[in-house]
């Protein structure tokens, strides 16, 4: 067969995770090649938030109006400023921007989501095109708004049964009779930081303090019953609701830090592996930074026959950010980006607000 190129975008896509690892930035080369969509991930980065930035995004959730509102400002210039770098150190040129933005707010059930990082900022400060804001048309919709990642995972990585990406979160996208199912599994690093941080580590590296600790069996089944693991997709998580069902169990145990670790990577083992195991999966391919927590992936793969499949570390670390840089593209084309069958949505829509600069 012809290879036939009919056209192709270098995007910038960015990603900043609940987790407040920093900032993802991609690049990338999007191509139409035998009339379907493939890249090459030419340039990555990620970079730590200044501690200024970081002390607000942790108490982002509590800020006044008028300081949310400053915040987005703020994160916003600091994005720009640091693409406006990114692209003058490597010489780029640049179709557009696609960002993520960091979430603050997100509450489906109150026809609520807010990813700040003004776009406008963005685009005026790396005289680009920005595309932002992917999950509010969505809601608008009716829909759940996230996962968002599955388009991208279906046309970019369509050689797996399914995507896990373990994150702040984890999630799962994969093809159910012809349609695309997604949704989170379960918090993860979101809470194994926070436990990880009461011993003034920043991170369990390996998760080696949770294989040093003991599975508490009476905790791990409280865990386990929590009632939206048995509900039906669509659905999605947010840090409200981690705050709300998970960190009260664990507060009310006396359990020590190690202990801790280890029950609540048991219980994401458990979860992910089940959602695995009843979809009957046979391939997954693993992405986000909880794939390098060595102790946590071999408790997956004791609970699951599944074939597990772990790329390239800049697969691993920057899978969301090229996903987004990709939804960007469709944006930008005028094409579908989200679906109802993975948001509950009334219609699959096109998300994504667009600046210019």
């Amino acid at each position: 067969m012809v290879s036939l190129i009919k056209k192709s975008y270098k995007v910038i896509g960015l990603m900043s995770g609940t987790s407040l690892d920093g900032l993802d930035i991609t690049y990338c080369n999007f191509y139409e090649k035998n009339y379907r969509w493939d890249f090459e991930l030419l340039k990555n980065d990620t970079l730590e938030y200044p501690s200024y930035l970081l002390g607000k995004l942790k108490k982002s959730t509590s800020l006044s109006g008028l300081e949310l509102s400053n915040l987005d400002i703020d994160l916003g210039q600091f994005i720009g400023l640091s693409c406006h770098d990114f692209i003058a150190k490597n010489k780029l040129t640049v179709d557009f921007i696609s960002s993520h933005g960091h979430t603050v707010f997100h509450q489906p059930e109150n026809g609520l989501t807010l990813q700040i990082g003004n776009g406008s900022d963005i685009a005026a400060l790396t005289k680009t095109p920005v595309i932002c804001d992917f999950r509010s048309n969505d809601i608008a919709n009716g829909g759940q708004g996230a996962p968002l990642v599955p388009i991208g995972d279906a046309l970019l990585f369509s050689e797996y049964d399914s995507c896990i990406n373990i994150g702040g979160f984890a999630n799962i996208s994969y093809l159910q009779n012809q349609k695309s199912i997604a949704f989170d599994i379960c918090p993860v690093n979101i809470i194994l930081n926070w436990l990880t941080q009461k011993l003034d580590l920043i991170f369990d590296k390996d998760g080696l303090i949770a294989e040093s600790g003991n599975i508490n069996f009476p905790l791990l089944g409280k865990l386990n019953s929590i009632e939206y693991y048995s509900s039906s997709p669509p659905k999605s998580l947010g840090k409200e609701w981690s705050d709300e069902i998970i960190l009260p169990l664990l507060n009310a145990s006396d359990l020590s830090a190690p202990d801790l670790l280890r029950t609540y990577t048991e219980h994401c083992s458990i979860q992910i592996s089940n959602v695995l195991n009843t979809s009957n999966i046979k391939s997954v391919l693993f992405t986000g930074g909880g794939t390098f927590n060595k102790f946590l992936m071999r408790r997956i793969a004791d609970h699951t026959h599944c074939k597990i499949v772990i790329p390239k570390p800049d697969i691993i670390n920057y899978k969301e950010a090229i996903i987004f840089g990709f939804l960007g593209l469709l944006r930008w084309e005028g094409k579908i980006n989200c679906l109802r069958s993975v948001t509950g949505a009334r219609r699959d829509n096109i998300g994504g607000a667009v600046y210019l600069p």
